[in-house]
């Protein structure tokens, strides 16, 4: 796994709380970890507490409202609206693989055709990954992939595309090979 980092001003930021997308289990929460290791490793100051939100918008008005830091996937499909926000400042960007992703379920798959939760941004790994013989209903989406999890878990789809962590978070069984993510992230602030 290799990481690349561009750090464009972080040390104005050393103490600021990071928000990302959560909950628990979502590559946001990984990569958001990823960067507070290492902003330990880089700045002997570095104090990173780091929040999980219900979505990029709601971590976005959590820094609006006192000074912190938000990571967002570049895979977002709507990450143009925070680089295009003039209350946001672009701090640093760096690649971190994501955590293992592939379709799980929680018990035997009914014989008919298939409902996949999954957040939007990692969709098209879904027809990579699907077994073959077996056919999609429909994506409902989700807003994270923790909640795809989520939802296969509590009985609402019969799929969803996760990560290993929220599978072993809901107890989840992979019934697809499963592969990392290379992935852009994005660090905002916001009163600086």
């Amino acid at each position: 796994m290799s990481h690349y980092f561009m750090d464009m001003g972080l040390g104005c930021a050393l103490d600021f709380p990071v928000h990302t997308l959560g909950p628990t289990g979502t590559s946001s929460e990984y990569a958001s970890q990823f960067f507070h290791d290492w902003m330990d490793k880089h700045y002997a100051k570095s104090r990173h507490e780091i929040f999980l939100n219900e979505s990029y918008e709601k971590a976005r008005k959590k820094i609006r409202d006192k000074n912190g830091l938000l990571i967002v996937a570049n895979a977002y499909p709507k990450i143009n609206d925070f680089y295009m926000d003039t209350s946001l400042k672009l701090l640093a960007a760096f690649v971190c693989d994501t955590p293992l992703y592939g379709l799980v379920t929680k018990s035997e798959l009914p014989d008919r055709r298939l409902y996949i939760a999954s957040h939007p941004a990692p969709t098209p790994l879904i027809n990579e990954l699907l077994p073959k013989g077996l056919q999609i209903e429909q994506i409902v989406e989700m807003p994270s992939t923790s909640a795809a999890a989520q939802a296969v878990s509590s009985g609402e789809v019969d799929l969803a595309l996760t990560t290993e962590i929220a599978a072993r978070l809901y107890k989840l069984n992979f019934i697809s090979k499963t592969r990392p993510i290379h992935m852009l992230w994005s660090v905002f602030a916001s009163n600086i």
